[in-house]
């Protein structure tokens, strides 16, 4: 940060003092010399023109009151000096005080322009010193959408301290949420705000509330010495600062004000930023309720829609049971029991589904883990199986020595059972299921593969999403099951993949990690719980 953009022009030592009053005084000093030098070798007048020069030159080293004084002194000098009649301050031709009263004239007007320019060229540099530091912040907020209060907060004190300078003491508050109904710490953070400063908080609370700056220049407690600015935005302001510099007040009106109006300018960017992200984040949030509303809804309506068949099918069945028993024969029965058996088992499964998939997708779900054997998980669902798939379709293959797994067993039931299902749904009668469990790695293969017309490649994104069927599943299902086998998966912290097979047909495969298997107790450890004998 350049020195122009300080207050250290205002306490300490100003640009007249060092080595720029060093050089007028060389300057002074050399034209000095130079008047004795060429005293009485050229007239009067051309002598004049020195003082001028030197005057002129000493103008942009020195400020207007000592360029001033310093010319006053050497026209007085001159007319002392080398003004006839010498060693007095009368002179004897009525053009002589012509000539000192212009010379002397020359040189305020000359020291003014200087004077005025100097200022304008700083004030010019100050406000592109602003302008800079203000792209600056704003690019450093657009960089870090997702930084914390805290370290933003920190961002701005640090802008702010390197325009004022480091004496500069700052404050400040935050809101946490809604703006408080009264001056407490409800709903406000303080952790930039010192404990000490009692008025420090009744001054910030205020300037939020009323979103409008207050202190030195402002026209509201003009009288405080410090500036109290809102972080403001459209609506309202998210937080406020207190700025303070043992210099603040002795600065001019006009800079005063062009430096309060930088500073709110960097507060306003804050408090923009931090609309910005507030709406944002308020705009996500109810992008995701109106999507959970709209899968709510869906889910609904699909439900609604699979459930009517089914409970059609056993209202039918089940009606011609009690209406027709004795004019069945036991064949006739047995069918009708069997579609009613089949029927509330797929309304079962249907129901398990959308349960399953409700609970997993809630966030922070607590699974029911304990240490299974693969061979007994595949074991139970080929028992299952055997009910639905008289054909004896459905053929297991395993690896040899497969680790155990940390996992909810009914959820990896509910899953398997989930893509058995769908391969028998999706295959030819007469084609094989084979369920495949293998190691890789350090993970643990399900494997579902079957000879069925596969999953077009357009659709194997999508077929894990809810309520998403292929063209060969229209009139099968809500499109749940497989969602609910992907949320399965995940929740165990594993993935569910699809891969096309070969010559046909798809391999559905849930790669479950396996963790560290205990080591079982030591033989010493087992003695020393049984105690002496």
């Amino acid at each position: 940060m350049s020195s122009s953009t300080t207050l250290s022009h205002v306490a300490g030592p100003g640009p007249w003092r060092g080595l720029p009053a060093l050089l007028a005084a060389a300057l002074w000093a050399l034209t000095a010399v130079a008047l004795a030098a060429l005293d009485g070798h050229v007239d009067i007048a051309n002598l004049a023109m020195l003082v001028v020069l030197c005057s002129a030159l000493s103008a942009l080293c020195l400020p207007l009151w000592a360029s001033m004084l310093a010319s006053t002194a050497a026209m007085v000098a001159f007319n002392w000096a080398l003004v006839p009649p010498r060693g007095s301050f009368g002179v004897q031709l009525p053009q002589h005080g012509v000539l000192l009263g212009a010379m002397l004239g020359v040189n305020l007007v000359i020291a003014t322009l200087l004077a005025s320019l100097r200022r304008r060229a700083l004030q010019a540099q100050r406000l592109a010193d602003h302008a800079e530091q203000a792209r600056d912040w704003a690019t450093a907020l657009r960089d870090s959408p997702q930084a914390d209060l805290a370290s933003l907060t920190e961002a701005l004190h640090d802008r702010i301290r390197g325009t004022l300078g480091i004496e500069a003491r700052i404050s400040s508050i935050r809101l946490l949420g809604t703006l408080p109904r009264s001056n407490d710490d409800s709903g406000l953070d303080t952790t930039h705000l010192h404990h000490q400063e009692a008025d420090s908080r009744e001054g910030l609370w205020l300037c939020l509330r009323q979103s409008r700056a207050m202190g030195p220049g402002t026209g509201w407690h003009d009288a405080q010495p410090a500036w109290y600015l809102p972080w403001r935005a459209r609506q309202n302001s998210h937080g406020a600062s207190r700025i303070s510099h043992p210099t603040l007040t002795l600065l001019p009106p006009a800079e005063q004000e062009a430096l309060r109006v930088h500073l709110q300018s960097l507060c306003d960017q804050l408090g923009a930023h931090l609309a910005h992200a507030q709406a944002t984040q308020a705009e996500q949030q109810a992008r995701e309720q109106a999507q959970s509303q709209s899968v709510r809804n869906a889910l609904l309506a699909a439900i609604s829609h699979d459930y009517r068949t089914p409970l059609a099918t056993i209202l039918s069945a089940a009606s011609s049971l009690i209406e027709q028993a004795d004019r069945l024969s036991p064949g006739q029965r047995l069918t009708l029991a069997t579609t009613v058996h089949d029927q509330t088992r797929q309304l079962a499964r249907l129901t398990d589904n959308t349960l399953q998939l409700a609970r997993l997708d809630h966030p922070g779900v607590q699974l029911r883990l304990d240490w299974e054997s693969a061979e007994d998980m595949v074991g139970a669902a080929l028992n299952r199986v055997r009910q639905r798939d008289p054909q004896r379709r459905v053929r297991a293959r395993l690896e040899p020595g497969l680790p155990l797994l940390r996992c909810d067993a009914v959820l990896l039931a509910q899953l398997l059972d989930n893509l058995i299902d769908n391969a028998l749904a999706y295959s030819p009668s007469e084609a094989p299921v084979e369920l495949l469990v293998r190691r890789q790695a350090n993970e643990l293969v399900l494997a579902v593969r079957d000879r069925g017309p596969g999953v077009p490649p357009a659709q194997r994104d999508q077929i894990f999403t809810v309520f998403q069927r292929g063209e060969a599943a229209q009139g099968r299902g809500a499109g749940v099951g497989l969602a609910v086998c992907r949320a399965i998966a995940t929740a165990h912290g594993g993935t569910l993949k699809l891969r096309a097979r070969a010559h046909g047909g798809s391999s559905f495969e849930a790669w479950l990690p396996v963790p560290d298997t205990p080591a079982p107790p030591s033989a010493e450890a087992h003695a020393d719980t049984e105690g002496p004998a």
